[in-house]
């Protein structure tokens, strides 16, 4: 786990660069003029800021410091992407729910799922409460208490408070020799042994200690094949 926290500029970058992505793809990634303009923008933001381009830039060089932001290079003007979905490991839906949590602050399901929409469809509020507990279970959002007067909870993004997660440099790298790859198949083979419960005895059991090792074979096999 890596020790994450944003500053309110940042998070308002953050929040633009993923909304931006979503929503005007052809347009992204971001200039730094797109990127203050879409900052200071006036619409679907809380609160209105006037950042200046110097403030903007700094704030994006600390988010790539964060390994939340990456520069891109090659063209005329130099732009600048997120890469939040690959560090913190989340999905469309995901990121659609935590850049309207970084653009607006905390906000109630009913509102937040409808302003999340707009970067990606969420029918219900079934469907955005799975995205919720992810982002929660990931140490990303966190349910606040209801406001004075109103008995709706509320949910908030927790990276300008500080938190824990888990960013892709803290996993483990995929073996990439076949060598690598059967060492992690008998680790894994020793561990179930050690775990075992008795020989299983009905044709259920037998059927779903099969299901198992099949389980076991087919991850070892796409390890080989790098899929």
């Amino acid at each position: 786990m890596t020790s994450l926290r944003i500053d309110e500029q940042e998070a308002r970058l953050l929040g633009v660069l993923i909304e931006k992505e979503l929503t005007t793809p052809d347009a992204y990634p971001l200039s730094l003029n797109a990127l203050r303009v879409g900052a200071n923008q006036k619409s679907n933001r809380d609160p209105e800021v006037d950042y200046s381009e110097r403030e903007v830039e700094d704030a994006a060089v600390r988010l790539v410091s964060k390994g939340l932001v990456a520069r891109v290079s090659g063209s005329r003007v130099e732009r600048w992407r997120h890469v939040a979905g690959a560090h913190l490991g989340l999905g469309r839906e995901a990121l659609a729910v935590l850049a309207e949590l970084l653009l607006r602050g905390p906000q109630a399901p009913g509102e937040l799922r409808g302003r999340a929409s707009r970067m990606a469809p969420m029918e219900t509020l079934y469907d955005l409460g799975l995205v919720l507990t992810e982002l929660d279970k990931k140490g990303l959002a966190r349910r606040l208490p209801a406001a004075p007067g109103s008995r709706v909870e509320r949910w908030r993004e927790r990276l300008t408070w500080g938190t824990d997660v888990a960013l892709s440099a803290d996993t483990q790298t995929a073996p990439r020799t076949p060598e690598e790859v059967l060492a992690r198949h008998d680790a894994r083979a020793e561990e179930r042994t050690a775990d075992a419960t008795p020989a299983p005895s009905t044709v259920a059991e037998r059927l779903a200690a099969l299901e198992t090792r099949v389980a076991a074979l087919e991850q070892t096999l796409r390890d080989l094949v790098g899929d």
